[in-house]
Parts: structure tokens; C-alpha cells; sequence
């Protein structure tokens, strides 16, 4: 069971070993580059270090299993090796099962047990797993979402996902959830998700909310027709992360590992969680 703070959130640093990520695409992609600056994060505050090669901006095409592996796992053994804690984010089994034999402790898994292979991989392992909700696919998951309850469907969904790995064998405390703000919602499913964020906190499994430069930021900075460029979205970032601190979220996934944690330390020095 990985452990994680007890009177702050967990900062995830988020390493796209990928040339087509929405904010850092390309500037990982050589197994090198990609380890200093996991370690620069690392240094900077992270608790978490979080290897992806396979984009989910939306749209995103899938990536072969031999090319993901050949981005991810020498990131992930030379992280490993220097004593970082890492988490491979991937929907793939055999991709899950080569990131943990090299070193991995936990499994981002997007599709939440989209591959029928995955769940079994982790509880042999006996892997922490964050299970998100995601409405479609990558490529098209933001062509028309629609709920008729974002809240509870998606509450209902990832306890449903959680029941699932707890059923197959993987003790309760090594499972986390995550909303999935951005992956088939709208700008209004994503506010009424991290408005009753409270609502998945109370299933008493940790939870993880990634809100990192995402669109929706830009479309509250800016708007509909003019969103705010990538490079302004950080400070609407930390004043959600922030209200999400407060609301007993367990793990922030960010771009930003440094303004992050300081964020996070000052916050939890008055409102500890």
C-alpha cells in the first residue's frame, strides 16, 4: 500500500513521455530528457511521479503496446531505481505488468479496467490503482457528452470499478478514485463534479482530481470563443486545488510540482486534512 501524507494532499507531477500531450508533448520524449525531469520534480516537491506514453488529450489517437513500453519503462526503472515513487498511467495490462515488475508502485488507469487484463494484473501484484471515470475514448469522448446526473453517474460508476477490484482481491486502501474532470464532460459537468467533490470524498476512498492547464480553465479564464492560453491557466489551477484541499481531496495530479506544494503546505498549515 503506498502511503500517503495525513495533513495534506499527495502531489502527483505529471512525466508525457509522448510527443502529442496538450501541454508538454514532446519535451520528454527521449528516455533521458524524461528522467531529468522527472527527478526535477522529484527534487521539487513531488510525492508522486506519474510516466505516460499514450496522450488522452481529447482527440488523441491511440499508441501501440511495444511503442508505450519503449517510451515508458526505462523512464520508469531509472525513476525507481533513485528511489522515486512512481505510477505508470496507462489502460494497457501488459504495459501496467512491465512498469511494476520495473519498479512501479501504483497504476493510474484511465479506462478503469477498460483492458479485461488489468485488474487481475494489479491484484497479483498487489498494486495501489487510481480508477477513473471516463465517458468514451480519448478520440471522441468530447464530441457530445451527456449525463443525466454527472454526480451520481459518476459516484455510481467508480464505486461500481472499485467493488470490482476489492471483489477480485485488492484490499480497500489500495484503491484510489478519480472524477475524470475533462474526459467526456462539459465545462458544466466539470464545475458540478469539483463543486460536490465532497460526494466522492465521502466514500472514504482517496481521491485523486487532475485540473491541470485543462480547456475548461481556459474557457472560465477567457471564454467559449477566446479560452485563455495554456500559459495563464496556473493560477486557476491552484485556487481550485486549493478549495479541493479543503474538501479532503488526497492526491493533486499537476504540470506544476513546484507552485503546486507550496501551495499545498501553506494551505495545509492552516486547514490541515
Amino acid at each position: 500500500m503506498v502511503e500517503l501524507p495525513r495533513q495534506r494532499p499527495a502531489v502527483m507531477g505529471i512525466l508525457n513521455v509522448t510527443p502529442d500531450s496538450f501541454y508538454d508533448g514532446g519535451k520528454h520524449d527521449k528516455p533521458e530528457l524524461a528522467f531529468d525531469a522527472g527527478m526535477r520534480m522529484w527534487r521539487g516537491g513531488a510525492d508522486i511521479i506519474d510516466v505516460g506514453g499514450e496522450s488522452t488529450r481529447p482527440g488523441a489517437m491511440p499508441v501501440g503496446e511495444q511503442e508505450e513500453l519503449d517510451r515508458t519503462i526505462p523512464v520508469v526503472a531509472a525513476l525507481a531505481r533513485e528511489g522515486v515513487l512512481v505510477s505508470i498511467d496507462t489502460m494497457k495490462a501488459a504495459v501496467a505488468s512491465e512498469a511494476l515488475r520495473a519498479g512501479a508502485k501504483i497504476v493510474n488507469d484511465v479506462s478503469a479496467w477498460g483492458d479485461p487484463k488489468m485488474k487481475q494484473v494489479c491484484v497479483e501484484a498487489q498494486a495501489t490503482v487510481c480508477l477513473m471515470h471516463m465517458q468514451g475514448v480519448p478520440l471522441t469522448m468530447q464530441t457530445s457528452p451527456a449525463y443525466m446526473d454527472v454526480v451520481t453517474e459518476v459516484k455510481t460508476h467508480l464505486l461500481l470499478k472499485a467493488a470490482q477490484a476489492h471483489a477480485a482481491g485488492l484490499p480497500k486502501s489500495h484503491i484510489w478514485i478519480d472524477p475524470g474532470i475533462g474526459f467526456g464532460k462539459t465545462l458544466d459537468h466539470n464545475i458540478q463534479l469539483l463543486r460536490e467533490i465532497g460526494s466522492l470524498v465521502a466514500t472514504q476512498y482517496p481521491v485523486l482530481v487532475g485540473i491541470s492547464r485543462k480547456s475548461f480553465l481556459g474557457r472560465i479564464l477567457g471564454s467559449d470563443l477566446e479560452p485563455a492560453p495554456l500559459e495563464v491557466r496556473l493560477d486557476g489551477a491552484l485556487a481550485i486545488q486549493g478549495k479541493l484541499q479543503c474538501h479532503g481531496v488526497k492526491i493533486i495530479r499537476t504540470h506544476d510540482v513546484q507552485p503546486t506544494r507550496r501551495a499545498v503546505d501553506c494551505i495545509a498549515r492552516i486547514y490541515p486534512i
